[in-house]
């Protein structure tokens, strides 16, 4: 349907935002559900973040994703955040409300679980010891996610070891589960007994060089995940599925992370469906 005066309206800030999906993704579901509005790349540099934010309301805007580098800005810019998002110290969607103000979340960590959830129904959160390979923002977000699904154990493995450490020192004390960082050269040997593993870095992305991690000593029934969808399988889950792994690409992440401001912006519950992966990665 065309859109109208009334038209609510979201977009994605981003710098930079051309490569973003997300439009793709509201696009198909606006168009799915037949509401009248719209949703726009919004191309903001680091230095006008907050001019941007703070201009939603003016706009007439309901609200917006934000992504790299914007999600720790718009965290310290907010009017009021959620305990999710309090705990990340990052944003990624915004709400603007009646009265102008503004509420960050962050449904990252949401987005990996449903994902995760659709991709490997057999895995449950107690089923053992979860690696985090990572220590960013990302990693962050899995953690939360992950220890408050309520997996018995994390194991932060980073090539800085004390980056680990501090996510860890950092992230520790407020989830209900032992953190512990892993020496990247105790990398193989963290594995061992693991029930999920989760690459949380950019390593196997398009022009990024493999995970440099061998698989030997994970046990075959664990499920092996990667938030990267570019390629759809990464070096990573290809080794995994060699193996007999069960695999989840990262693609239904970006996906099911957009659930929840959709239905906050436009009043409407989307699902994840195959036609949906098609429009948003059918390149």
């Amino acid at each position: 349907m065309s859109i109208t005066g009334k038209a609510r309206v979201a977009g994605v800030m981003g710098w930079p935002v051309g490569h973003s999906r997300s439009p793709r993704l509201h696009g198909h579901w606006l168009a799915e559900y037949a509401i009248d509005g719209a949703y726009v790349p919004l191309a903001v540099p680091p230095d006008r973040i907050e001019q941007a934010l703070r201009a939603l309301p003016a706009l007439g805007l309901v609200g917006c994703n934000v992504t790299v580098p914007h999600k720790e800005a718009a965290f310290r810019i907010m009017d009021r955040v959620d305990q999710t998002a309090r705990r990340m110290g990052a944003v990624n969607t915004v709400i603007v409300h009646a009265d102008g103000t503004l509420e960050g979340r962050n449904t990252d960590g949401f987005g990996f679980l449903e994902n995760l959830k659709a991709g490997a129904p057999a895995w449950t959160a107690g089923r053992g010891p979860v690696v985090i390979v990572g220590a960013g923002g990302a990693a962050r977000s899995l953690v939360v996610a992950l220890a408050d699904a309520g997996v018995p154990e994390i194991r932060l493995v980073n090539r800085t070891f004390a980056r680990a450490q501090e996510l860890a020192a950092d992230l520790g004390p407020g989830v209900p589960c032992p953190v512990t960082a892993v020496a990247w050269e105790e990398r193989g040997e963290a594995l061992a007994g693991a029930q999920l593993l989760a690459n949380a870095t950019t390593q196997g992305m398009v022009g990024h060089p493999p995970l440099d991690l061998t698989l030997d000593a994970l046990p075959r029934e664990a499920v092996v995940t990667d938030i990267v969808y570019t390629p759809v399988e990464t070096p990573l889950l290809a080794a995994a599925k060699a193996r007999g792994h069960v695999t989840v690409d990262g693609r239904g992440m970006l996906l099911h992370q957009g659930r929840p401001g959709f239905e906050a912006w436009f009043g409407r519950a989307p699902q994840v469906t195959d036609a949906l992966y098609a429009a948003v990665f059918g390149d």
